[in-house]
């Protein structure tokens, strides 16, 4: 599978290590830092689509080993510098840098999903979107306030420090407003 399972064993900041067998029965989480290790950084879970994945995470997962190029790239020579570059920034609570690595790398294996073949479209033209606001909502704070990643899906999580959460919540709110005008309850 993906590793999700057993990243979810844990609180807090986790590392996935895959290990060596083909079926995975030696692959490992451990925690890197305590769930209260930055207690100022915050998630925003944006649900752009409640719809059922056309094909699923461990279904991309298959397909992407047996077809993607790009896969065995990023699992060789992207990945690993990334997840210990990832690691300091938690360490240190640098949001800066962790904020560039989530998203370089929630573009990259989208990226990989497209390498697949056939693609596989895991980001609609909401999600796009979402990537666009925090960019222009970056780019105007004139640092990072926000960093989204997408799993094997539509749907975005965007991080932030306290201090920026409701700049970047009304930001959000303002780009990505209820289907129903006015029906705001439920929708931040």
């Amino acid at each position: 599978g993906s590793g999700s399972a057993c990243r979810s064993v844990y609180g807090g900041f986790v590392k996935w290590e895959m290990g060596v067998k083909e079926d995975g029965s030696d692959s490992k989480a451990h925690q890197v830092a305590k769930a209260d290790h930055w207690p100022d950084l915050h998630a925003l879970i944006l649900v752009v689509s409640d719809e059922k994945k056309k094909v699923s995470s461990s279904g991309g997962m298959k397909i992407s080993v047996e077809t993607s190029e790009l896969l065995a790239h990023r699992a060789k020579a992207v990945v690993p510098p990334r997840v210990k570059d990832m690691e300091e920034a938690v360490r240190k609570r640098d949001f800066q840098e962790f904020a560039r690595i989530t998203m370089q790398e929630s573009n990259s294996f989208h990226a990989t999903c497209l390498d697949t073949y056939p693609p596989i479209f895991y980001l609609n033209d909401t999600s796009k979107a979402v990537i666009g606001t925090v960019h222009e909502l970056n780019k105007n704070e004139g640092e990072a306030v926000a960093a989204y990643t997408f799993d094997a899906g539509p749907n975005a999580v965007v991080y932030t420090l306290a201090k920026h959460l409701p700049k970047v919540a009304r930001a959000l709110a303002l780009a990505f407003p209820p289907a129903k005008p006015g029906d705001w309850e439920g929708h931040i």
